[in-house]
């Protein structure tokens, strides 16, 4: 009897744990795969890690990187000399890196000189935006990766006109979805919102964490000034990632805190999940609740310029927005009437299962 293909599944932030989650599941469940789980401790806080792990029902890492904060260049160095170093010791089968953080580069380059096969989940997503950190890692990892996942058409088309050879490339869907569906019942029953003493359908919720938003106090000011606005119309809860708190500093929470706004620590993903699930919309900057809120039918304000999931806009909920417009907008999309809206294609729940056929095939013909 053969011995099942041993897969690296590589976890280094939130979103990436909601990604390898029902994979995981699936590559145990197969049977011909031994999945392990490679934290690279790019994100530390237990809310946004031990407690989403506990949520998802994945097990403690097979192996944590411990790397942590830093640089862009020093966490890419470190994650890329850690891994290189685990790597050699326990040579995988198949490398499965998800999303555009530094630790899908990061290991997708050190994989790539010792010849490991590269899985890049979530491939080709673009923003044609090389300012965004996340950008330079799409394109990097996509160059790397011998299988590309792709969640919908247009990043097939990206792809392709890239050139990358299509025998490469296979459209799964989107596994996010996968991860909600999961979990499911726990995120209907959980009873966060009424804690924060929430009505659904009420509230919005709001999340802010990239570096064009936070990291730019004349942005971050602005911004402020906006959420300050939108409670007169909208109560909010602001979920703060640990990196905004401290960019808000104590003036700029205190006078979010002032004007109503409910501002609440990192949550693990069912409660989180459950805000956004009775929220009348959410106002964001982050990819995946761009996704998640399409999936709802939420509406979705968008706080940026641009966006690498173009089909939450033109299949979806979401809109971009600024901060001198977001409250006509919002305003303008909770005076819509809620619509049953298609869903993307292949955005059902199930793309873990074509995940685990492609790389059974690919496998076999290896």
């Amino acid at each position: 009897m053969t011995r099942p293909a041993l897969v690296h599944l590589i976890a280094a932030v939130r979103p990436n744990f909601m990604k390898i989650a029902p994979l995981w599941h699936a590559l145990k469940a197969a049977g011909d795969f031994r999945p392990l789980i490679v934290h690279t401790g790019q994100h530390y806080d237990a809310a946004m890690s031990d407690d989403i792990f506990a949520d998802l029902g994945l097990p403690a890492p097979d192996h944590h990187l411990g790397i942590g904060s830093g640089t862009h260049a020093e966490q890419t160095g470190r994650v890329m000399i850690a891994y290189e170093k685990l790597a050699m010791e326990e040579r995988p089968d198949w490398l499965i890196v998800a999303g555009d953080v530094n630790s899908t580069a990061a290991t997708s380059m050190a994989a790539g000189k010792l010849r490991i096969p590269i899985v890049h989940l979530e491939a080709g997503l673009r923003s044609r935006d090389r300012d965004m950190p996340e950008e330079l890692n799409r394109l990097v990892t996509d160059v790397l990766a011998d299988v590309l996942w792709t969640p919908s058409p247009d990043a097939d088309a990206n792809l392709r006109a890239e050139g990358i050879p299509e025998e490469r490339i296979t459209r799964v869907g989107n596994i996010m979805m996968d991860s909600y569906e999961l979990v499911r019942p726990a995120i209907m029953a959980d009873g966060y919102p009424a804690e924060l003493g929430l009505v659904a359908g009420g509230y919005g919720v709001v999340t802010l964490h990239r570096p064009s938003n936070v990291d730019v106090p004349e942005q971050l000011d602005r911004l402020v000034e906006a959420l300050v606005a939108v409670q007169a119309h909208l109560p909010l809860v602001f979920p703060v990632h640990p990196r905004t708190r401290q960019r808000l500093g104590d003036a700029g929470a205190a006078r979010l805190a002032a004007a109503g706004i409910r501002l609440v620590g990192p949550a693990a993903y069912v409660r989180f999940m459950s805000l956004v699930a009775g929220a009348a919309a959410v106002i964001t900057d982050s990819g995946g609740i761009q996704e998640e809120t399409t999936y709802l039918g939420i509406p979705c304000l968008t706080l940026r310029e641009n966006t690498e999931r173009p089909i939450t806009i033109t299949e979806g909920t979401a809109q971009l927005v600024n901060a001198g417009n977001l409250l006509e907008r919002l305003l303008s999309a909770l005076a819509q009437p809620r619509q049953d809206r298609k869903r993307p294609d292949l955005w059902d729940g199930r793309a873990a299962e074509r995940c685990v056929e492609d790389l059974r095939r690919r496998t076999a013909s290896r």
